[in-house]
């Protein structure tokens, strides 16, 4: 095997890679990412993965999240990956936490930290740390939560034009939140977005061409209703599912089909609707963050790790 140095491939002795490094390997959610964090890890020969997916964290729902294989895991070591039980709630600062000490952990080991997932908060809080905005208000969220939310919308774009055209307005929570940094810290969310600190470590994302990777998405819908997801869904139907547990993408149309709502039809079609939009506002997160090099996809993954190398190392 060849290595990699300054960003040149070299025939013989190993990746020269310096003690405590950490690289982020990004994309939308079918771009095929943790398949090449794990070929880039092989390469490294001295790597660990940490999740920044919101959702692998869950236990009893690896089908629905696309969770690394166990092959995979055998592989390279994974972490922060089914070690949550449904019943717990997850959220990006928490989140966060956990995987800087994973980080550290490997780090103190010797190995090399590669984060993927396509959380863009999540992993914006790993890259850059934890954001300085104020912390929720319990009364001001309550009242928010209560009026209209098309309300709630109108008086974020009244008051942060430039914060609410930022925001995806179609989700709640987002919407919610970040109107309640505009009102708590008294300043434009712009301000609070701009005091991220440097990334700990370079990066890149997966370019796909949109019918390409609609294509995937398309055909990783009708995997998961191959391999079981339905079942798997069906298993939990009696569990309390946490706040965060109970969004993940997908599991509403897989409960609506077993409430005999829609057909299976109707159901691999939604599953791979909700994905694609899904995946469009990944796209756009991932193209704002400069500090990314973009890879474009479609090689076989071993090529395409040789040159995810290259751009990690500069």
């Amino acid at each position: 095997m060849g290595i990699f140095r300054g960003g040149k491939m070299r025939e013989q002795g190993r990746i020269d890679v310096p003690r405590g490094t950490t690289y982020f390997i990004l994309g939308p959610t079918g771009s095929g990412k943790s398949a090449l964090a794990v070929a880039v890890a092989e390469l490294l020969g001295n790597a660990e993965i940490v999740s920044a997916d919101a959702y692998q964290v869950y236990r009893g729902m690896p089908i629905l999240t696309a969770a690394p294989s166990m092959e995979e895991r055998d592989r390279v070591p994974h972490h922060l990956v089914e070690c949550m039980e449904l019943t717990e709630n997850n959220d990006a600062a928490t989140h966060a936490r956990r995987a800087g000490e994973c980080i550290r952990d490997i780090h103190a080991r010797g190995k090399i930290a590669i984060v993927t997932g396509g959380s863009g908060l999540y992993v914006k809080f790993i890259s850059h740390g934890i954001s300085p905005a104020p912390p929720s208000s319990a009364a001001l969220r309550a009242d928010l939560e209560t009026r209209p939310f098309e309300e709630v919308v109108e008086e974020f774009r009244r008051i942060d034009p430039e914060g609410a055209a930022a925001t995806n307005l179609q989700n709640p929570r987002y919407v919610i939140r970040n109107l309640e940094i505009v009102l708590l810290g008294g300043k434009p969310l712009s301000h609070w977005k701009s005091n991220w600190t440097s990334p700990i470590g370079a990066g890149l994302h997966l370019v796909w061409e949109t019918a390409a990777l609609d294509a995937r998405i398309a055909h990783r819908a009708k995997k998961m209703l191959a391999e079981g997801v339905v079942q798997e869904i069906a298993a939990l139907q009696n569990r309390v599912l946490s706040d965060t547990a109970s969004r993940t993408l997908g599991l509403p149309q897989v409960q609506a089909h077993l409430r005999g709502e829609i057909s299976a039809a109707e159901l691999e079609a939604s599953l791979a609707l909700a994905t694609r939009q899904y995946a469009k506002r990944q796209r756009t997160w991932l193209r704002r963050e400069t500090w990314l090099h973009a890879l474009s996809a479609g090689e076989d993954v071993t090529i395409l790790a040789r040159k995810a190398i290259n751009l990690l190392l500069g």
